[in-house]
């Protein structure tokens, strides 16, 4: 049996303080002990349980479930690596390029941005240049092939817009391109690819593949903490929206699919917006803000300090609106580590946070997490 204590404090300046010890199953089947922390009448939060016994079986429970639920985010990242590798067509696309009659094409150099020493390099190994260098007519004939040269200049669909060069469209859609665009696409990547073959002094062909890999790597890693996000916000909010209709409360629910926007009013006439920024909104019938939930689905805890730095950003936003909302945050327990709790605490813009195992499987921290959301 797995356990794991978990911190799941209510700010001191909150309305309702509470004390509390509450058991329940975590996600994995193991035990889960939440403990919430107290507040002394000076404010100050008041941890029970420090003696040398607790925190060595702290560390114990703490540490199995650590790597329990790293292990699982080994296994979900690898699947998601190996889907987006098919997905992309990453494989399909570099068959492509391979079987391109590049020898018919013209190569002005200087036209296309490539440096005559990283051509020679390339000519002198025998690596056909169309492998290397990207040419107009090769991303006209098929726009998915942007994804090819730009991932060899390892360089990110983000960065690709902000030098102006948007190329999402084209990748991923396979959106046509004028010989303008495709022209300055091919010019650009080429920049960047010469400067990497000169930087060594002999290249090996299978540089090409590491080097899209890691540029693939990246841009999976990306993807992955999106569906992270994306998962966690699911279960919280048909968590919400199920206690919403068992209160019988549901007036009306309407949809936005374009925009990513589901509104469900209450029969008191309040607002429940899920959205994206912030993730969930609840505003009175006079539309004033009356409180703000942010997600985050991320376990890893080198950047918890940063998603609470962005989510406490997000939620100073909605405060200038108007009259200052509660503010709630949910995260994954293997998250909370003492630093982020330390920095939570001290914050004046957050209200209470909860682990999101415990909110979906501990009937009691359930409730408090709803009395936190006035739902």
């Amino acid at each position: 049996m797995v356990g794991v204590v978990v911190n799941v404090t209510e700010k001191p300046h909150v309305a309702a303080r509470e004390r509390r010890a509450m058991f329940g199953r975590g996600m994995s089947g193991g035990l889960l002990w939440v403990r919430a922390a107290s507040c002394s009448s000076t404010g100050q939060a008041d941890r029970r349980g420090s003696g040398d016994a607790y925190q060595r079986g702290m560390m114990r429970t703490k540490r199995g479930h650590n790597k329990e639920a790293w292990a699982l985010d080994q296994l979900t990242k690898s699947q998601l690596f190996h889907a987006k590798l098919h997905e992309w067509g990453l494989l399909e696309i570099a068959r492509e390029i391979e079987v391109v009659r590049g020898e018919r094409l013209s190569w002005d150099k200087d036209a296309l941005n490539i440096a005559e020493s990283a051509w020679n390099k390339v000519i002198h190994r025998g690596i056909k240049p169309v492998r290397v260098f990207a040419h107009p007519s090769v991303l006209i004939a098929n726009p998915r092939r942007v994804g090819y040269y730009r991932m060899l200049a390892m360089v990110s669909q983000k960065s690709m817009n902000n030098v102006g060069l948007p190329v999402t469209r084209h990748e991923v859609q396979g959106s046509p391109l004028t010989d303008d665009r495709a022209l300055a696409i091919a010019c650009h990547l080429n920049r960047i690819i010469s400067v990497l073959v000169d930087a060594d002094a002999e290249i090996d062909a299978r540089e090409f593949d590491l080097w899209r890999g890691m540029a693939a790597g990246a841009q999976a890693q990306g993807t992955s903490q999106n569906v992270k996000g994306q998962r966690a916000e699911k279960q919280v909010r048909e968590l919400i929206e199920e206690h919403l209709r068992a209160q019988g409360v549901v007036a009306e629910v309407t949809e936005d699919k374009k925009g990513g926007t589901r509104v469900i009013r209450l029969t008191d006439g309040r607002r429940v917006v899920f959205a994206s920024d912030p993730d969930t909104a609840i505003y009175t019938r006079d539309n004033t803000l009356e409180c703000v939930a942010e997600i985050k689905g991320g376990i890893d805890t080198a950047g918890v300090l940063e998603r609470l730095g962005a989510t406490l950003k997000s939620l100073q936003y909605a405060s200038r609106r108007g009259k200052r909302p509660r503010t709630v945050l949910l995260m994954p327990a293997t998250a909370m580590t003492a630093r982020f709790r330390a920095d939570a605490d001290a914050s004046p813009d957050l209200d209470a946070y909860f682990a999101i195992e415990s909110v979906i499987a501990d009937p009691a921290e359930r409730r408090r997490f709803f009395a936190a959301l006035s739902l």
